[in-house]
């Protein structure tokens, strides 16, 4: 059986294998650099409490608008 094409795949359908197919480094390596390459995640340092949240509102929005469903999530 031949591997499918990792790189054509999107994040979600590759996501999708990978969970499937978790012994296959492969697709799993594959997935990591698709997630790097696309680089959709906020970063912000660790938060000491909850409140802390309210000092990064653009997370707290990315959070809440990837409540509603998206074709390009995972």
């Amino acid at each position: 059986m031949s591997k499918p094409n990792f790189q054509a795949m999107s994040q979600k359908d590759l996501h999708a294998y990978v969970l499937a197919h978790r012994d296959d480094q492969e697709a799993f390596y594959a997935y990591i650099d698709k997630l790097h390459a696309e680089a959709n995640w906020v970063e912000m340092p660790p938060l000491q409490s909850v409140e802390d949240l309210g000092n990064y509102p653009e997370f707290v929005e990315r959070v809440r608008s990837s409540a509603e469903p998206r074709d390009n999530t995972v």
